[in-house]
């Protein structure tokens, strides 16, 4: 057996971890996904500068947290600090209408592009505030627990979250849910609060529409929204936050489909009936979204004990269960009404076939339905007050595994202090340099691995 590292060393693979990503890696603060073992490539969804970061996760609020992780295990400043920093360069990337773009230009040149409210761009610049992939919510529950963590004392960042948590409260819609992308608050005479409901006839082929202002479940957009207003309802104290949150479980019980489909569409328009989205998105019944939607339900329920976020889950499961495929899987995509699963070839154009299949996309998804009706079950079966989310600060007990893991880490750590991977840079198929990676996932895994060896290892 390999022997168990030393407290101290965990200390120095650590701090020589984090030195690296500050000061080789960062730009102004912000991280991308992935870069090339010599740095000379880098990317976030698509190839990037190195004065350039991401937001959406595993960007830079991913870093930040890993920081912010290390100071709350360890106590050391010097991982708050960088914390604040990676907040900062958040800070830098907000606009004005409130959030974040998927990226952050930090070139003079190219930020006059994008409405920044710290040196950004006039006129008719990139001003859309993205809910898609967790990118502003990651942004902005970072930002929170930084604030938190400096008492909110640090004005720069407690005036950005108070900015963005306003504008997310006024583009929330009359009925509770929210856009994929906003720029400016919706027109309330544009969005009636009316119940799903199916078209008469919808499209069979790409209709090629804008669907940024539909209600949007997909990627986890509004229970990504749900979870940042109930943190923001923890942290600030302000219940305004709660009952934003509130009103979008409202939301999801007026989007459940009538009969004969009791559950959800990936997005719906303003008439609320299911929409197309992107060419492979058509207007259907998911059964993808509707199993992370009855979790959402279950979520919304621990936090406030009413029992009315439970009603629409037994008829959805008895649907669902009634829709899977042969092998037990579930279509992501059911036809309105029919309920015939719907399907994509390479060329896309839908179809009821399964044989063709784009592989970038899941056109099946895994059932998750016994173990979603067993926590309905056991919720209906627990008293309400004892479910609702308490924070605590956690503790770390040393274990075998945990010092397996540390040494693991500190073992494959390079002279830098970067932690390098076989691996490629998709945004550089065929560039030789590209082949071993860093990769902020690893670097955080490893942080936070590190930090709680750490901190289970006391005072040895």
């Amino acid at each position: 057996a390999t022997d168990p590292p030393t407290k101290d060393e965990a200390a120095r693979a650590l701090r020589k971890a984090v030195d690296f990503f500050r000061t080789e890696v960062a730009a102004s603060g912000g991280y991308l996904w992935r870069y090339s073992a010599d740095l000379s490539l880098q990317e976030g969804e698509t190839q990037a500068s190195n004065t350039t970061a991401w937001v959406q996760p595993p960007g830079t609020p991913t870093v930040g947290s890993a920081y912010l992780f290390a100071f709350e295990a360890i106590g050391d400043q010097y991982y708050l600090d960088a914390a604040r920093e990676t907040a900062y360069a958040l800070v830098r990337g907000q606009l004005q209408s409130g959030g974040w773009d998927y990226r952050i230009e930090f070139d003079p040149k190219s930020r006059r592009k994008y409405a920044y409210r710290v040196e950004g761009g006039t006129g008719d610049v990139r001003n859309t505030t993205t809910l898609d992939d967790n990118n502003t919510q990651a942004a902005l529950r970072f930002l929170m627990q930084v604030d938190r963590a400096f008492e909110f004392k640090d004005q720069q960042i407690h005036e950005s979250v108070e900015f963005a948590l306003a504008s997310l409260l006024n583009a929330q819609y009359p009925n509770g849910g929210w856009p994929q992308r906003f720029d400016e608050p919706p027109d309330a005479a544009q969005f009636p609060v009316i119940r799903a409901n199916y078209p008469d006839s919808w499209p069979r082929e790409f209709p090629k529409e804008d669907y940024k202002s539909y209600y949007t479940f997909n990627d986890n957009s509004i229970a990504d929204m749900i979870a940042t207003m109930f943190d923001a309802e923890r942290i600030y104290g302000e219940s305004k936050y709660g009952d934003a949150a509130k009103r979008a479980g409202d939301f999801i019980l007026l989007a459940q489909m009538p009969e004969p489909q009791p559950a959800w569409a990936q997005q719906y328009n303003a008439k609320m009936q299911p929409a197309w989205a992107r060419r492979f998105e058509p207007a259907a019944v998911t059964g993808g979204e509707s199993q992370g939607i009855l979790r959402i339900l279950m979520s919304i329920y621990r936090e406030t004990g009413d029992k009315k976020y439970l009603a629409p889950i037994p008829a959805a499961i008895k649907y669902l269960r009634s829709s899977q495929l042969p092998d037990g899987q579930l279509a992501r995509f059911y036809e309105l009404k029919t309920n015939r699963p719907l399907y994509f070839t390479k060329e896309y154009v839908m179809t009821y076939d399964d044989g063709d299949l784009p592989t970038h996309y899941g056109f099946k998804i895994g059932s998750r339905l016994e173990s979603l009706e067993a926590e309905y079950e056991r919720l209906l079966q627990t008293e309400p007050s004892k479910l609702k989310p308490r924070e605590s600060k956690p503790t770390y007990k040393m274990s075998g595994s945990l010092a397996q893991q540390a040494r693991a880490a500190i073992d494959s750590l390079d002279q830098r202090g970067a932690w390098v991977e076989p691996g490629t840079l998709r945004a550089y198929p065929t560039n030789d340099s590209s082949k071993s990676v860093i990769d902020t996932r690893t670097f955080e895994n490893n942080v936070e691995t590190l930090s709680k060896f750490i901190a289970a290892s006391g005072s040895r």
